[in-house]
């Protein structure tokens, strides 16, 4: 696989996983729309926001049912 083909699998790993895209949604989006997208996960001076736990997850779809 080249360069390219790991870089791009392993992105892809990462916003399945972390976002929830489907690799439809990956393959569609611009190199520009997914560094965007990872740039807002992260906080202001480089910290990382912390994945939601299962209480965030209760609650988020208690206030919004409709998904």
């Amino acid at each position: 696989m080249s360069m390219f083909g790991e870089g791009a699998a392993r992105l892809a790993g990462i916003v399945g996983a972390g976002l929830g895209w489907s690799p439809d949604a990956f393959w569609q989006a611009t190199p520009a729309e997914i560094a965007a997208v990872v740039a807002g996960v992260a906080a202001p001076g480089g910290a990382t926001v912390p994945p939601a736990d299962a209480a965030l997850i209760a609650r988020l779809r208690k206030e919004h049912p409709d998904g």
